[in-house]
């Protein structure tokens, strides 16, 4: 049984929203700053990222908990506010969820710690971290379980064993970042990420950010070829490679590629497509068209 599947339905593929940090910091926020606190201290913006998502077609959005976990936070100080700033994301994505019949993705990234025995962090440790901010996001009511742009299958079990405690009822999916010759920064390649995770009974997995569309494309492809039972695919990458425009990274990739680039997903035999850095609404509306 795949909890996703039952949680979406029939349709296929799944749009899901696209770039946080991207929006965010059109509309503010400082390079470096912690997008995390916004979710508490401008509210209305977050509201109304999540609203133009929606309203651009996306049925998933997706809480701006990115750098939720305690090690994150407290690079800005926040770490003893997890459950504080990860429990009003996710009641700002859940409140237009319902206004726009939409679902909520709680989104777990990287703690930035290392796992042993590259570093010091050992999974229990790392599980613990996880189950801090789910709680938060729990709190808030989200609907699935995002863990994404991971380089470490090892990090990726404790967030996923944390879920199981946490939420045990809920999906879960999970997107690594093959961004070193078509593997993660620890060497995982695409179908071992695929065998190992679909043993770990993850419902969905997939890749997002990267280098790239044809790239991602790529990584896509030796995932489907891998794929065994009714484990999902998903795909989201950045809207193309980021280039340095003064002061700002702008990305390569128009509206129109990304839209062709959704519909070579489908054909892959995709089941949930999204956009990550660099990507707006725009793109989301723009491949919702195509896939229609």
């Amino acid at each position: 049984m795949n909890r996703l599947r039952d949680l979406l339905g029939g349709d296929s593929p799944v749009l899901f929203d696209g770039g946080m940090g991207t929006l965010l910091q059109e509309r503010g926020l400082e390079g470096g700053g912690a997008g995390e606190l916004w979710n508490v201290e401008h509210p209305d913006v977050i509201r109304k990222i999540h609203t133009e998502y929606a309203e651009a077609g996306a049925r998933v959005l997706t809480t701006n908990t990115f750098g939720g976990t305690e090690p994150r936070l407290a690079m800005h100080d926040l770490g003893d506010r997890v459950h504080e700033l990860n429990e009003a994301a996710a009641a700002i994505a859940h409140d237009v969820a319902e206004q726009n019949g939409t679902l909520v993705a709680g989104d777990l990234g990287p703690t930035g710690e290392l796992m042993f025995p590259m570093g010091t962090m050992d999974e229990e440790q790392a599980t613990a971290l996880f189950e801090a901010q789910l709680q938060g996001l729990v709190a808030g009511g989200i609907d699935l379980v995002l863990i994404e742009t991971m380089s470490d299958l090892n990090e990726v079990k404790a967030a996923v064993a944390a879920a199981e405690k946490v939420a045990p009822d809920l999906p879960v999916i999970v997107t690594l970042s093959f961004d070193t010759n078509l593997h993660t920064m620890m060497g995982v390649a695409p179908a071992q990420a695929v065998s190992e995770l679909a043993e770990a009974s993850v419902d969905a997995v997939g890749a997002n950010c990267g280098r790239g569309l044809a790239e991602l494309e790529s990584i896509m492809s030796a995932m489907a070829d891998a794929r065994t039972g009714d484990l999902l695919l998903i795909g989201q990458s950045n809207a193309g490679l980021p280039h340095l425009v003064g002061d700002q990274f702008v990305y390569d990739a128009s509206v129109d590629d990304m839209a062709a680039h959704a519909l070579r997903l489908r054909d892959l035999g995709i089941d949930l497509i999204g956009s990550c850095c660099g990507s707006t609404p725009a793109f989301t509306a723009a491949m919702r068209a195509a896939l229609a």
